[in-house]
C-alpha cells in the first residue's frame, strides 16, 4: 500500500500514542478492505500504522487496485483485489468504513470471503458502517456488534444487539461506531492478534 497522505490524515496519524506496551504480532497478515472511493482515512491510516508498528503485514485490498481517495483525501494504491485474497494465508480481514463503505453491503464475493475466513477461525473486523456487511453476510446473528448509529436499525434486522459502545468484540469479531474509535479499534484489534 502506498499511502499519500492530507495535512488532516498527517495530523491524525502524528497524534496516535499508545495506553501502555500493545503486544507483538510479527508474522500475522491482516487485509484492509477499503471501498473503491470515499473510505474514511483514518479508519485505514490509524489501525494499519498501529498494526505495522507492532509487526504485523498489512495488506489493502479493493476492487481496483488503482488509486483510490479517502474522504479527507489521503490517496491510497491498494495492494490487491478483493477477489484475490486468499483467507487461508490471512489472520485478519478488516473492513474500513466511510460512505463508500456501502459499496460491499450487498457484495456476494464479500460475504462469501467474510464466511469463509470466520469459518477458518480468522479475526474479523469492521468499523463506521462497514459492520452492515458483517450483519448482511449473517455474521452478526446472535452477537453483541456496534456500528455508526445511523445503521442501528440494519444490523438489529439481521440479528445483532447493538450495544452502541466505541468497540464492541464478541469472540473472534470486532466492531468500531466509526472515526473517533480508531485508535481503540486498532487496539482490539492488536489484542485479539496476539492471542491467535
Amino acid at each position: 500500500m502506498r499511502v499519500v497522505a492530507s495535512g488532516v490524515v498527517s495530523l491524525i496519524l502524528a497524534s496516535i500514542a499508545f495506553a501502555g506496551v500493545p503486544p507483538r504480532v510479527d508474522g500475522k497478515v491482516v487485509v484492509m478492505v477499503i471501498a473503491q472511493k470515499d473510505f474514511r482515512d483514518e479508519e485505514l491510516l490509524v489501525p494499519s500504522e498501529m498494526l505495522r508498528a507492532h509487526g504485523a503485514k498489512v495488506l489493502v485490498a479493493s476492487t481496483t487496485t488503482q488509486s483510490v481517495k479517502g474522504m479527507l483525501g489521503a490517496t491510497v494504491k491498494p495492494d490487491l483485489l478483493i477477489k484475490d485474497v486468499d483467507p487461508k494465508k490471512v489472520d485478519a480481514i478488516v473492513l474500513v468504513g466511510g460512505v463508500g463503505a456501502s459499496q460491499y453491503w450487498n457484495d456476494k464475493l464479500v460475504h462469501s470471503l467474510l464466511v469463509r475466513a470466520h469459518k477458518l477461525g480468522k479475526l474479523i473486523g469492521a468499523i463506521c458502517i462497514a459492520p452492515v456487511t458483517l450483519a448482511n453476510a449473517g455474521l452478526l446473528k446472535g452477537r453483541k456488534a456496534t456500528v455508526w448509529a445511523s445503521e442501528k436499525a440494519r444490523i438489529e434486522t439481521k440479528g445483532a444487539t447493538y450495544t452502541g459502545a466505541d468497540v464492541q468484540v464478541d469472540d473472534n469479531i470486532v466492531t468500531a461506531n466509526g472515526p473517533n474509535a480508531a485508535k481503540a479499534f486498532g487496539e482490539a484489534l492488536l489484542r485479539l492478534l496476539a492471542k491467535k
